[in-house]
């Protein structure tokens, strides 16, 4: 079986990762709208008593919506909205009594800002374009499953009695399986699903089974995208209207979103960064680290209103796409995050094409 242009293998094994009741493809969260969301929620809570309703209208996003409706202590809802990725399973300290969290407890990480180029993004995008769509790639067939692994963390920020804090949840190891047609899927995060996994099939809230969407994509679905950046571009911005802040940045972070855990085939690969190449704000950045501590250089784009900086990190030498990052570049509106803070950080350790659930590349079927 060929390789994915997005296939290949990191050997560090590390700790768990969090899930809801979700399918694999809702489960990809928006940093950057997250994050957002702490810093609303810190705004318009100025006591650790305020509750999830003083927050403004969540998203119309199918996989977001479930996790920010669910009416929580100020405390506990910036916790699970600060994790980027993944929501922690564990419960939060509020200074309730409800005992101290278990997930994110350790020191936040912090990182070298590598250097913004302006000038440097198209061309940097051209070259990673042209790696994708001539690296082979796998098509999933009937039955198959896209298997991904990777390794992630992210910040939290706790809100007691008055005063914030951040903590960082541990380095961890997150497995995910999906159907071609994103109906069934499989995810195995030890210490929060059990050893053996969690089903990720099912129906949404209301007992519809959910349609696939840009930003909850199937394999099925991403075949069927445009491949002309143009276009691909213009139903990003059609699609993606009114949510997050701002346009061209809720256009970065979809993208985003489609390279760290779904499964494009290689030309849309390719339209995807020659897409991103035409987005207002997108720079080059000489250095940047993913969570598996790999070096390379980075497409990045700066959301002003949070100051934070995302940045799609690429090997120097294959132009692989290794992971992806978000960094507080700028200064923090809300004075709680400091500037050189890792917000949150994933790696892509595995992205390949298997024939059932729980199945590992290499394995027999």
């Amino acid at each position: 079986m060929n390789a994915h242009p997005s296939e290949w293998e990191e050997t560090p094994r590390l700790l768990p990762r969090v899930e809801r009741d979700l399918p694999a493809d809702r489960h990809q969260l928006h940093k950057e709208r997250l994050m957002t969301r702490i810093h609303e929620e810190l705004a318009a809570s100025p006591g650790p008593h305020a509750t999830a309703a003083t927050r403004p209208a969540a998203r119309h996003n199918p996989f977001l919506r479930r996790m920010v409706l669910v009416p929580l202590t100020a405390g506990v809802l910036a916790g699970a909205l600060a994790t980027g990725l993944f929501v922690f399973g564990g419960t939060e300290d509020t200074g309730t009594g409800g005992g101290p969290g278990t997930s994110a407890a350790g020191p936040v990480l912090t990182t070298r800002l590598g250097t913004a180029d302006p000038e440097g993004a198209a061309r940097l995008l051209d070259t990673v374009s042209l790696a994708a769509a001539e690296a082979p790639a796998t098509p999933v067939g009937d039955g198959q499953y896209v298997y991904i692994e990777s390794k992630t963390s992210a910040i939290s920020v706790r809100h007691v009695h008055g005063t914030t804090s951040l903590a960082s949840s541990p380095l961890h190891r997150r497995q995910t399986w999906q159907s071609r047609d994103g109906k069934d899927g499989w995810l195995i995060e030890p210490g929060t699903t059990g050893p053996e996994g969690m089903t990720l099939a099912g129906t949404d809230e209301h007992g519809d089974e959910p349609e696939p969407t840009l930003n909850a994509p199937s394999y099925d679905y991403l075949t069927a995208l445009p491949t002309d950046p143009d276009v691909l571009l213009a139903k990003i911005y059609e699609e993606t209207k009114g949510t997050g802040n701002g346009p061209d940045q809720e256009a970065f972070t979809t993208i985003g979103d489609l390279l760290i855990e779904s499964y494009p085939p290689a030309e849309l690969t390719a339209a995807l960064y020659k897409a991103a190449a035409k987005i207002p704000g997108v720079v080059a950045v000489d250095d940047a680290v993913d969570a598996a501590g790999r070096h390379g250089v980075a497409v990045a784009r700066l959301e002003e209103a949070t100051g934070e900086r995302t940045e799609w990190i690429f090997d120097r030498k294959t132009h692989v796409f290794l992971g992806e990052r978000t960094v507080q570049a700028a200064r923090d509106p809300h004075g709680v995050v400091p500037r050189g803070t890792v917000v949150s950080t994933s790696a892509v350790l595995t992205r390949s094409v298997v024939d059932g659930v729980k199945q590992l590349p290499g394995a027999a079927g």
